[in-house]
């Protein structure tokens, strides 16, 4: 009787002990376990080329081979603007969204206690132009009220936050400029400034509407945002929610590492990387003037955030945010955190 009693408690020890290592063996599994699916959304514009790269080279799915987990299936979609972007990310039927560093700064800070919005890495260093027509225009206490500067949003987008840093350095009044401010798209407010027959008389803009007016010689520059931010800094931004990123580290870095691997195929090969932009784009710029404005010295792909800190300040000083990070790195997924941003 004893003997059988004893039994009975090994098999029990046993059954528990198998139990647990199955509970285990399963549970590790699901952790391990990634996304086997990556919806990334994009606009348009020259500044977007890291993505079409490693879209077109199939360099994330490379990585994610060499990190060992199954590529995720990678479905490439087109939004316009950071609005619905947010809306499509926070819903869930996205799963990294792009768009400028300032928008994406807004609204890191408006889901801190939601969705948690987290940058992944940089797409690039890239310098906006405010550009005009009227010659008597050299510096921005020369805008009258006459004046109409053209940017894709007023007050919250990425170019009308640079204007707003400008003329807090220049008048100790951020705002001071924001009434001759216009919503239009680069397009629209390209072909209006060079027309000559509008109430648009400057425009803020980016690559490549910029060196499209610029060559026009019908335009000339009033500042650079280089020259605002105090050194090169990143335009835009891929970002996530911070489950996502927590669900899928191996996914990230492979995507990251994908992107690392495009801008180094864009640097070594600046003529192919133009041909491969005007063919994905559909775009009718020349290739010669793509490639121009891919070795410019003040376009520099990269993954790496320059100046975050820096915007991220500056929108908590004029009430943007509620409060800037402590670092810029808090901006962004961890395993950023190891490059040498700012």
């Amino acid at each position: 009787m004893r003997e059988r009693s004893k039994e009975r408690i090994k098999l029990r020890a046993l059954l528990i002990v198998s139990f647990s290592l199955l509970v285990s063996f399963y549970g590790t599994q699901n952790a391990l376990a990634e996304t086997d699916k990556l919806r990334i959304a994009q606009q348009f514009g020259i500044a977007y080329l890291p993505l079409i790269v490693a879209n077109e080279k199939g360099f994330i799915e490379e990585e994610a081979r060499q990190l060992g987990i199954k590529p995720p299936a990678i479905e490439w979609l087109r939004l316009s603007g950071a609005a619905a972007m947010n809306e499509a990310l926070i819903s869930g039927s996205l799963d990294f969204a792009t768009a400028g560093i300032t928008p994406m700064i807004l609204t890191w800070d408006k889901t801190r206690t939601t969705a948690k919005i987290i940058g992944i890495a940089a797409l690039g260093s890239m310098a906006n132009i405010l550009t005009t027509n009227n010659p008597n225009i050299k510096t921005l206490a020369d805008f009258t009220e006459k004046d109409r500067i053209a940017l894709p949003s007023v007050k919250v987008g990425f170019q009308p936050i640079v204007l707003q840093m400008a003329a807090d350095k220049a008048f100790g009044k951020y705002d001071k400029l924001d009434e001759l401010t216009v919503s239009m798209p680069h397009p629209d407010a390209t072909a209006q400034i060079l027309s000559g027959h509008s109430e648009i008389t400057a425009h803020f803009t980016s690559p490549p509407f910029s060196q499209q007016q610029l060559a026009s010689g019908k335009v000339h520059q009033v500042l650079n945002s280089y020259d605002v931010l105090g050194g090169p800094h990143t335009f835009n931004v891929v970002y996530s929610t911070a489950k996502f990123v927590n669900d899928n580290p191996k996914t990230i870095q492979a995507f990251v590492s994908g992107l690392d691997r495009a801008n180094a195929w864009i640097k070594a090969n600046p003529k192919d990387a133009a041909a491969l932009y005007i063919k994905a784009e559909n775009s009718k710029l020349s290739p010669e003037f793509v490639e121009g404005i891919i070795r410019d010295k003040d376009v520099n792909f990269t993954t790496v955030p320059e100046g975050a800190q820096k915007f991220a300040d500056f929108e908590a000083k004029v009430g943007l945010i509620k409060q800037a990070p402590a670092s810029w790195r808090d901006l962004f997924q961890p395993g950023l955190g190891e490059k040498p941003g700012s």
